[in-house]
């Protein structure tokens, strides 16, 4: 018996602003949040829940979502065209995984951690993320 089966799943639930994308994803681990210091993160005050893909499921809005990519293109930045909020995205540090904003979560959890993510120094720091999305 792993470490997963000895916690309780949980299921979490979240979306946009207007309601359009919404979304649920499922967790065994502590949730974690990350709380990044780049400039897109700290202008938008996006807290970072990566999950892996398997765990994730879009219930609505799939049509609703706007795709915005730079730099390496490898990022999805995923956005309602509706209302403009990012709610989850693919993440550059993890591409088989789901980047979900914790702030976007309905009810916001109550035993959220939050840790620190020195995003100004990304390329010295994705690493430490990737086995979020089991990618290890």
């Amino acid at each position: 018996m792993d470490n997963e089966d000895k916690l309780e799943r949980m299921e979490f639930h979240g979306g946009c602003h207007c309601g359009a994308v919404r979304f649920a994803f499922e967790t065994a681990e502590p949730l974690i949040a990350y709380d990044c210091n780049c400039s897109v993160c700290c202008m938008t005050g996006y807290l970072h829940i990566i999950v892996p893909k398997d765990k994730f499921t879009l219930l609505s809005g799939k049509q609703s979502l706007t795709e915005y990519c730079w730099n390496t293109g490898v990022a999805k930045h995923l956005f309602c065209q509706h209302c403009g909020i990012k709610s989850f995205y693919i993440p550059r540090s993890n591409p088989n995984g789901i980047d979900i904003n914790a702030r976007c979560l309905t009810p916001f959890p109550e035993a959220l951690t939050i840790k620190p993510f020195d995003g100004q120094h990304w390329e010295q720091n994705a690493s430490s993320l990737a086995h979020l999305s089991g990618d290890d």
